[in-house]
């Protein structure tokens, strides 16, 4: 009797397994295409009902009404965990490869004269962010305005108890399907980064959506709010509305959804300014070649069912999620011809400028000055929110462009940042501290009346003197306390005095740059030689500007030549520059000469032709 229950309830269980293994591989309606180009199934079946965070159906006349969770609404026809496992996503998944280094988020604090590059990916130079204490909810109240939602945004990696108790007021951030795929014009990205710094997280897509408003402030509710049981006499509580005619008899919303994402909607996060001397307006700048020509952001930058974006460059597949995304950099492109690619000839050109040198080092990012500029970006300075800050010093700084040595050893155009903040040192090891316990103990004595400038303010030694002695006091410091700012290493000498030196820890963190490409006739190196190689190109020689809060008159003043980051010696590299200066002479003396050699050789041709033709005359 007891072998047979036994045997019962294991082909129970067999046959459970069976069903949840067969229900995990099939394929839903929109994991796989059949061949088709047509408009995507949105537009054919034109409805879909909306989906809240309960699974429950939203009907206009609900009491509340809550916000549509995409996870519930696009879940049904499509892969949601497939999907946000891409790598827009994918950061905090440690087990994803890291790639190329790319763009950091930068967490910066101009009262205490912090500027960080942080990752959760392992990009040499950047922090994680909880090194500086910075725990996943923080990071997504931070940047989450240019965040499409998912992996951190989905809170699970929280730890603090308060903080767990805001999460469920704030909601997560689930994946934001229609940040991209969303063609209603009425859809506001910049109406989504406002939800997010009310800490409305769960409400940010239907607040952007284009059919929906959302009034409120969940960073208002206390910890034991339910916003499924608000309280109406409270002004502060998100509400959604749903415009008039949203919903259908049938209780179903359309939705203008398109699988080919429009550029506009990478411009959001993916868009710069130039801040240089001549004040360039956007009006005067002209556009990458490529969207010229008429090509949009995702026909090079593709992917799959897995978002694993194409990054487009070299021996991108581990990244990529396939070795296919190889078939998608610039060579592949224009040495085939494909999508109607130039084909370059390259004539004249040294075969080793394509040994030493990216693609994007003479046809991408701006061309180089005496000077670097600065350029702000749509991520480090919020571009396109409501809370952008438009002066030209606003922080964090960003010095462009820089020629330097990438990851494949090759020389191309990258963005810089120097990194400044508030460390310990055991041996050779600095940690970075945590910001509260730096504010709270430099707080008062860095505090200064903010002036109009949105910039660095200006530290002096004896104010950084009182901060590493405050901070040595502090018992949960392991080590020496010092402080790391324009590439230099701020420590306490054995007389209580303020020291600067070199240290690693104070390199700066560069990050390559693809765009905007410029056609062949305005590439680096189009004039001729000398546009890189003179004595005063600034290719190898201009100057890279030192920046950083410390004494901030006299750094203004600081600077490393260019070929400091290419890692190339400078006298050699000067002496090759002059060089040039005399190869139009050498051209001259060499054509000059083997003009006169071609002379000398012509004459006594002519006289051995004489000479035969004697011979025979005499011989007939």
């Amino acid at each position: 009797m007891r072998k047979g229950l036994i045997i019962a309830v294991g082909l129970c269980w067999l046959i459970l397994v069976v069903s949840v293994t067969a229900d995990t591989e099939q394929k839903l309606l929109g994991d796989e295409s059949d061949g088709s180009r047509a408009v995507p199934v949105h537009l054919i079946k034109l409805f879909i009902k909306l989906i809240d965070g309960e699974s429950q159906q939203i009907s206009g006349d609900d009491e509340p009404l809550l916000p549509f969770s995409t996870r519930q609404t696009c879940g049904p026809c499509h892969n949601y965990n497939k999907i946000s496992s891409g790598w827009h996503f994918n950061a905090g998944d440690a087990k994803v490869a890291p790639g190329r280094a790319g763009q950091p988020w930068i967490f910066v604090d101009a009262d205490t004269g912090t500027q960080v590059p942080l990752s959760y990916r392992d990009w040499p130079g950047t922090f994680k962010p909880k090194q500086f204490g910075i725990t996943d909810w923080q990071f997504v109240k931070l940047f989450g305005r240019q965040m499409p939602g998912g992996g951190v945004g989905e809170l699970e990696g929280l730890e603090k108890g308060e903080e767990i108790m805001r999460g469920f007021v704030s909601g997560k951030l689930e994946t934001n399907c229609l940040s991209c795929h969303n063609a209603d014009p009425a859809y506001n990205q910049s109406e989504y980064a406002d939800q997010i710094e009310r800490e409305n997280f769960r409400w940010a897509v239907t607040a952007a959506c284009g059919f929906a408003s959302v009034d409120g402030l969940a960073k208002k509710m206390s910890d034991t709010y339910d916003y499924l049981m608000p309280e109406p006499s409270n002004p502060d509580v998100p509400t959604v509305v749903y415009c008039e005619n949203t919903f259908d008899h049938k209780s179903k919303v359309f939705f203008d959804i398109v699988r080919k994402v429009p550029s506009r909607r990478c411009y959001f996060c993916h868009s710069n300014k130039i801040i240089d001397e001549a004040g360039t307006e956007r009006w005067t700048t002209d556009e990458d070649v490529h969207l010229a020509a008429g090509l949009s952001c995702v026909d090079c930058h593709r992917h799959g069912l897995d978002h694993n974006i194409v990054r487009g460059y070299e021996d991108q597949g581990d990244a990529g999620g396939t070795c296919d995304s190889c078939h998608f950099t610039c060579e592949s492109c224009h040495a085939k011809g494909r999508l109607g690619a130039p084909v370059p000839e390259h004539k004249g050109i040294p075969p080793v400028h394509f040994d030493r040198l990216s693609c994007t080092t003479c046809h991408s990012g701006p061309l180089p000055g005496k000077k670097n500029s600065r350029v702000k970006t749509a991520r480090a300075h919020a571009l396109g929110t409501l809370s952008a800050v438009k002066a030209d010093d606003a922080l964090p700084h960003i010095e462009t462009v820089v020629f330097a040595k990438a990851e494949d050893g090759k020389i191309g155009p990258h963005n810089l940042i120097w990194p400044a903040f508030w460390a310990s040192m055991e041996g050779q090891v600095v940690t970075p501290i945590d910001m509260e316990i730096v504010k709270q103990t430099a707080g008062k004595i860095l505090a200064v009346e903010r002036t109009r400038s949105t910039g660095w303010q200006k530290f002096d030694a004896e104010q950084i003197k009182k901060v590493l002695t405050s901070l040595s006091s502090v018992k949960s410091i392991n080590g020496s306390p010092v402080y790391i700012a324009g590439g230099k290493f701020y420590s306490l000498d054995k007389k209580g005095q303020v020291t600067s030196a070199e240290h690693n820890a104070a390199e700066p963190y560069l990050w390559p740059i693809a765009h905007d490409v410029r056609p062949t006739t305005q590439s680096l190196g189009a004039g001729e030689c000398q546009d890189c190689h003179s004595t005063k190109a600034p290719f190898f020689f201009g100057q890279v500007a030192v920046d950083g809060p410390v004494n901030a008159e006299k750094n203004a003043d600081e600077y490393k030549k260019m070929l400091e980051f290419q890692q190339l010696p400078p006298f050699y590299t000067w002496a090759f520059a002059a060089s040039f200066v005399f190869r139009p002479w050498m051209k001259i003396i060499a054509g000059g000469s083997c003009a006169i050699i071609a002379a000398v050789l012509l004459l006594y041709a002519l006289k051995a032709l004489g000479f035969i033709t004697k011979i025979l005359v005499n011989k007939d």
